[in-house]
């Protein structure tokens, strides 16, 4: 068959198209590339043949891997030409893979085996990067071949295989094993890919080459937290081969050496004990390697992945004299980040870069619980990215042509220092004084250290062992304080900052002194010197103190309640000082004292100092700015703090969440309709939503009820897009203030039930949550749970048309293993709830559903909701008193324990339930018998029988 040749007038074109795209980073020009398959196809003004479009992918792929010199380019120019083929081939390959002719994937394959030779080794990144996204949308069937052909020429087994291809290869296997790590792992026909994969790896951490040893070992590292049969059956050998590499002279080799050892901890822990002296003593002596700080970083994770470890953690007690030295001296800042930092300009009066400022996603309140209070999500929210050219752009790639982003800081990155002070606190906190004893001679010389790195990392070491080493670090605090508050006066920035992360760490112990002269000499010190480093000259030091003070509030709690005001005068002043930047943490420093001291902030005195620099900021940001996601969340805080004091500026506040919502959801709509439309940030929904329920909850019900109903666009038509909206996050604020619109402003609801109780119910199906969103998903059928009981609560009998839907969702809910507790029991309880007035309904279930309920329900702390929940089963049971055959003892049992009686329906209900079984239990004093003696007695005490 005779080899594809392009044309070569398009030929020419589209290699100009391609240079120009990554020429001087002309993003109208990366576009116009990315998209260029299309235009080929369908602009025949580019072509010279009118009757079939020329085969983009063979021309991108001969523009890679065979471009002629016959066009003149420049070395520059064909080096940007091949790199933007590529980058455009990988990604149609990635859009459009099952659309290319099965002919044009053989020629694909062929000439990027061929060109994993090349001499650039950009090129070859690039080839390994096709040949992945190849794998990866074909599957392992797809393209068989590639693996025995990359094994074979990353060893060399022709004996003449050059450098570059050896070394090519054995990139792109790497790639292709990251990316597809899970499918090599698959049965195909008896047989498993990495069942040969996996010992040919191993064999290549021997070749002579360092780059194919260190990507070799790379790649088993990829597939040892998967444990694999393969791999387990090579463990033995494979902890020989990486004792063998220990000693490798390539720095490469020792770093993935260091990080499969990291990775066999978690794995086989019993394989790594027995030769804890030497890993000690190995690790040791990497992270000392002063010439490769990535070498010394992965070699200090080996000590953060031994402390999840009980035993193996226990096993480093006699090495802590070695271990503790190499951390502390690790935390002192090199050279070169000595140049960066040694002072720092006095810059709190400059503006902000935009680029300097990180962005902000919004954080949900949280999840309604059984005990109803918010149970704080881990993750923030609304996550998003882009890039230049193409959203699947792998790493290296236009790595020559993208520059490290302008004031990127890399105080933000993890690195050496912070993961040995981690180190440090994860020891002290298993082993405790064993960790001070070492760490307090090294603290004695260089605390007063004249040189500022020595002092600075002195403070950071007194900070890493704080909690740990509480105990006995406390009898030296009353010595160690006072000298931290005078540091933090030191003439280095850098110091004054560790300083507040430092003080910060101590606020516990300081807070909560038993004698109230111990606290005026030590915890009203340090909560002074943190407010006035707020103010700092340096901007990182503001940051810090902004941090260190957030923590303080944290721990101190209710004991601020007396300072309120000389914090709150302090915080008003940063609202009138700071940039941007740091205008973020202000906030969280203002809602943490708001979630802490509560009530205390309605003090007129303290309202009239918050509320104007508030309402400032609040007027002064825009509905597009991506500051309203903290400014907002404070404001929930504080309007719940305040209460009716809050009503002062509720109803202009009200009504701009209201806009912000109606704009976005148009927006989305807009979106929708429209691929040119960028859709918008659905952070702006959760935070609006989250401070409507925050001012429902706050304000007088008159109030409330007045703002939702005179709110344009109507809140309720509004909140009913947000119920069904595709984010989690949204859903989830969304059916936690329907739940508080149930709760406060039912006379508004209810009219709006018949059009979002479906909705609602919906919801409820677990059929419809996606497996891979099943932890965001889990937290919005929560609130949905929860939303439905405080419906059902007021609805009372108007729930009678909704009883089977819901019951149906409740039941599947709570009979499923697989769904968290916290969501089990809000089912539990909204079904509790729904038996309240619609028990005729339920009661033809109760056989079904008694026993769940009950497990379900069965560690709630006896709050409200939990009353209710068991009032509505018990009048269930009235109905149906044969249904709790198989759990009546479970019952009898929940009943005895059961003791925070708020209602006197409760106790009524219970004992009416308990006197009717002694009716048709004939021998009722022998039945209640099986119970314990305490639950028995219980009983009789409570109930009388």
């Amino acid at each position: 068959m005779e080899a594809w040749q392009p044309d070569q007038e398009q030929l020419r074109q589209l290699v100009g198209y391609l240079r120009d795209s990554l020429s001087g980073h002309n993003q109208n020009a990366q576009k116009h590339a990315s998209m260029l398959w299309l235009t080929i196809s369908t602009n025949k003004q580019m072509l010279s043949q009118a009757k079939s479009s020329p085969d983009i992918t063979n021309y991108l792929t001969y523009i890679l891997c065979s471009l002629p010199t016959s066009l003149n380019l420049s070395p520059e120019n064909s080096h940007l030409a091949r790199s933007s083929a590529a980058i455009s081939l990988k990604n149609i390959i990635k859009t459009r893979y099952r659309a290319i002719p099965s002919g044009n994937l053989a020629y694909i394959r062929t000439s990027l085996l061929s060109c994993l030779e090349d001499s650039n080794s950009q090129i070859r990144n690039f080839t390994g990067n096709a040949i992945t996204e190849l794998v990866k949308q074909g599957g392992v069937l797809g393209w068989p071949e590639i693996f025995p052909a990359l094994l074979s020429l990353a060893g060399n087994d022709a004996g003449n295989v050059s450098t570059q291809a050896q070394e090519g290869s054995m990139s792109a296997l790497s790639k292709v094993c990251e990316d597809n790590k899970k499918s090599l792992d698959r049965d195909y026909q008896g047989h498993r890919p990495l069942d040969v994969i996996l010992p040919r790896l191993l064999q290549l951490t021997a070749s002579p080459l360092p780059k194919v040893r260190a990507l070799a070992l790379e790649s088993i590292n990829i597939f040892i937290p998967q444990k694999p049969r393969a791999l387990l059956l090579l463990m033995d050998p494979l902890l020989s081969r990486l004792f063998q590499l220990a000693h490798d002279s390539s720095d490469d080799v020792r770093r993935y050496v260091c990080r499969s050892f990291v990775q066999l901890v978690d794995v086989q822990p019993e394989k790594i004990l027995p030769h804890m002296e030497g890993l000690v003593s190995y690790m040791v002596s990497q992270q000392r390697n002063t010439d490769d700080p990535d070498l010394a970083l992965d070699a200090a994770e080996f000590w953060l992945s031994i402390g999840e470890h009980k035993n193996l953690c226990s096993s480093l007690g006699p090495y802590l004299p070695t271990i503790i030295p190499c951390l502390l001296e690790s935390m002192v800042y090199g050279d070169d980040d000595i140049a960066r930092l040694e002072g720092d300009a006095d810059d709190a009066n400059e503006e902000d870069k935009t680029e300097n400022i990180k962005p902000q996603f919004a954080k949900s309140k949280g999840a309604r619980t059984a005990n109803n209070g918010p149970s704080t999500k881990n993750d923030t929210n609304g996550a998003s990215g882009s890039t230049s050219l193409d959203d699947g752009l792998d790493e290296g790639e236009l790595e020559d042509y993208d520059d490290e982003p302008e004031g990127a800081n890399p105080e933000d990155e993890w690195n050496l220092r912070k993961c040995s002070a981690a180190a440090l606190d994860v020891l002290a906190t298993f082993f405790h004084q064993p960790v001070f004893d070492i760490t307090l001679p090294y603290l004695k010389d260089n605390l007063n250290h004249p040189d500022w790195p020595n002092r600075e990392a002195a403070v950071l070491a007194i900070g890493a062992v704080a909690d740990g080493c509480m105990e006995v670090v406390s009898q030296h605090l009353p010595e160690l304080i006072p000298y931290l508050i005078s540091l933090l006066q030191d003439s280095e920035p850098v110091v004054r900052q560790i300083t507040c992360w430092a003080l910060g760490r101590y606020s516990q112990w300081a807070a909560y002194l038993p004698d109230e002269r111990a606290k005026a000499s030590y915890f009203e010190p340090m909560m002074d010197g943190i407010l006035k480093k707020m103010l700092d000259r340096n901007k990182a030091v503001q940051e810090a103190a902004a941090s260190a003070f957030s923590r303080l509030e944290e721990t101190a709690k209710k004991e601020l309640t007396p300072y309120c005001k000389p914090i709150i005068q302090q915080f008003v002043r940063c609202f009138e000082s700071y940039k941007d930047r740091n205008m973020f943490i202000l906030y969280d420093c203002v809602q943490t004292l708001a979630e802490h001291v509560g009530p205390a902030l309605a003090e007129p005195e303290l309202s009239r100092l918050l509320v104007p620099a508030l309402v400032s900021r609040w007027e002064s940001v825009s509905d597009q700015s991506q500051e309203l996601f903290p400014l907002l969340e404070c404001l929930s805080y504080v309007a719940t703090a305040m209460a009716e004091s809050f009503a002062q500026i509720a109803d202009p506040i009200f009504s701009r969440c209201i806009r912000i919502i109606h704009q976005n959801l148009q927006e989305y709509l807009l979106a929708a309709s429209n691929e040119a439309v960028d859709s918008p940030d659905k952070d702006f929904l959760v935070v609006s939503l989250d401070l409507l329920s925050s001012i429902i909850q706050a304000l007088p019900s008159a109030m409330s009820n007045e703002l939702v109903a005179h709110s344009q666009p109507r809140m309720f038509d509004l909140l009913r897009f947000c119920m069904e909206d595709p984010s989690n996050d949204v859903r989830q604020s969304s059916y936690a203030l329907l739940g508080d619109c149930a709760v406060y402003v039912f006379p508004q609801l209810q009219p709006e039930l018949p059009v979002l109780m479906p909705i609602l119910i919906q919801q409820l199906d677990l059929d419809a949550m996606p497996d891979e969103e099943a932890e965001s998903a889990f937290s919005v059928i929560n609130n949905a749970c929860w939303s439905c009981g405080e419906i059902s609560l007021q609805q009372k009998h108007g729930m009678a048309p909704y009883v089977e839907q819901l019951y149906e969702r409740l039941f599947n809910i709570i009979s499923n293993p697989g769904v968290p507790s916290s969501v089990n029991e809000n089912a539990a309880i909204a079904l509790g709830r729904l038996g309240l007035h619609c028990s005729e309904g339920l009661a033809l279930h109760l056989a079904e559903f008694a026993t769940l309920f009950l497990q379900s329900i069965r560690l709630v702390d006896d709050t409200d909701e939990k009353g209710q929940a068991f009032l509505g089963l018990n009048r269930t049971i009235v109905n149906n008193p044969q249904g709790m055959e198989s759990c009546l003892l479970d019952y009898f049992k929940a009943t005895a324990a059961f003791k925070n009686f708020r209602e006197d329906d409760l106790k009524k209900s219970f004992q009416q339930v308990l006197i009717g079984y002694k009716t048709m239990i004939p021998n009722f004093g022998g039945f209640i018998g099986q119970l314990s003696a305490k639950d028995q007695q219980k009983l009789h005490n409570t109930y009388n029988v």
